[in-house]
């Protein structure tokens, strides 16, 4: 697949079954994670891979945290939050590693994280490899990030679900740059 058409046309894919990506097509969309534009060369990223049985301990992770949060209707958020890993048969915990440098700021490395993310998502897509990027208020809670084992200077930006996709993959939207983009007049 051509780069520009990979840019062009990946779609998220909510629906993943088995098998998950093998090992050879992890290892190319975790080569591509490593190609994100890093200012500083800091890599300040890394990846868990959670699978089998390990998706029920990351769900409980989630429901305990859906728990804490309390509320009206709380019991369907638990349940929810306890299924949530096992939408596919392979998650990756996507996580910013930071750390203070006197040139790359914090939210600069944060966002490098991404871009890293987005190559990953990128070559599973290139591949015929089904994902979707989450991330919602449980991924960020403090008591999820705790369990996986995450240092204070490090923070999950996302899981990413992997997997065959369920169904034909709908084709992109394409939205116009229109209106995104514009010139800057300069200053008086």
């Amino acid at each position: 697949m051509e780069a520009l058409q990979a840019l062009l046309e990946r779609v998220s894919v909510s629906r993943l079954v088995e098998p998950a990506p093998n090992h050879e097509q992890r290892a190319l969309m975790f080569d591509a994670a490593m190609r994100a534009p890093d200012h500083g060369q800091l890599k300040p990223w890394r990846f868990l891979t959670v699978e089998g049985d390990a998706r029920l301990a990351l769900g409980e992770l989630l429901a305990q945290a859906a728990a804490a949060k309390g509320g009206e209707g709380n019991e369907a958020a638990i349940d929810k939050a306890r299924k949530g890993p096992l939408r596919a048969p392979l998650v990756v915990v996507a996580i910013a590693v930071t750390r203070p440098h006197p040139k790359v700021p914090v939210s600069e490395q944060v966002l490098t994280a991404g871009c890293a993310v987005h190559g990953l998502l990128l070559a599973a897509y290139a591949q015929g490899v089904g994902a979707m990027w989450r991330s919602g208020e449980l991924s960020f809670a403090p008591s999820v990030a705790a369990g996986l084992g995450l240092a204070a200077h490090e923070q999950i930006i996302g899981l990413i679900y992997l997997g065959t996709p369920a169904n034909e993959v709908r084709p992109a939207s394409r939205t116009s740059a229109e209106g995104f983009v514009s010139a800057w007049p300069g200053r008086d």
